[in-house]
């Protein structure tokens, strides 16, 4: 896989700041930033390479013209404009306190149910499939993806929209996002638009953004009237 562009790289640097108090050496961070990109070549993610600097320099670049970001003395650092982003955006990775004290749903839990829903209505669906945390075919032996599923219960929200990304360029896959502290998919997408409109601007207008609460909708629905999909669709 070619390098990203490095308007990609803009959230991950602003939330790897953040994770490290707001300030690091950029020699720490061209390593830490590699994780954000798993369909990386092999060889890109070996080694800390002369492209690889290049492409995190011009994203640094772009967030000092912003405001976003003071470059020193090899070290970076947020400005309060890029805190304000990075803290924003963070709560598109953390549970809030709410979903913490009810017992939100788990990676796992969420997995469990998509199959299932997958599988209710028809498609041959499996979890953990080529680094996808679920995918929905049309059959076992369709070569194409239809649908790819990322879960965004915690973690790096730049990795999750990479591999949607990748599925769409691929296959034209359906990218469906999960997130686990959103309210509804409108407020979702405000929490998503520096993403969708910018780093990912190619998905931005395809990808499903649904909640935890929305895939739990959806599956208890499904599972009072499964016996009937069943006979309808098999």
């Amino acid at each position: 896989m070619a390098l990203p562009e490095s308007a990609r790289l803009e959230g991950p640097i602003l939330q790897e700041l953040l994770a490290l108090g707001g300030e690091e050496r950029i020699r720490a961070l061209y390593e830490r930033l590699l994780a954000y990109f798993p369909h990386l070549d092999e060889k890109e993610r070996e080694r800390v390479t002369a492209r690889w600097r290049r492409v995190v320099q011009r994203a640094g670049a772009r967030l000092v013209k912003r405001g976003e970001l003071h470059r020193h003395a090899g070290r970076w650092r947020l400005t309060e404009r890029g805190r304000q982003r990075a803290e924003a955006e963070k709560m598109l990775v953390e549970p809030s306190a709410s979903e913490v004290a009810r017992g939100a749903c788990s990676h796992e839990d969420l997995q469990t149910m998509l199959v299932e829903i997958g599988r209710w209505l028809g498609k041959h669906a499996e979890r953990e499939y080529e680094r996808y945390d679920v995918v929905w075919k049309e059959s076992p032996l369709s070569p194409r993806l239809s649908h790819v599923f990322e879960i965004q219960v915690r973690g790096k929200l730049e990795s999750a929209l990479a591999k949607l990304k990748h599925a769409y360029d691929t296959q034209r896959s359906k990218p469906v996002l999960v997130i686990a502290d959103a309210r509804d998919e409108n407020r979702a997408r405000q929490w998503l638009r520096p993403y969708l409109s910018g780093s990912f601007h190619e998905i931005g207008d395809v990808t499903i953004v649904l909640s935890a609460a929305d895939v739990e909708r959806v599956h208890r629905a499904l599972t009072s009237i499964r016996d009937v999909l069943c006979e309808i669709l098999i």
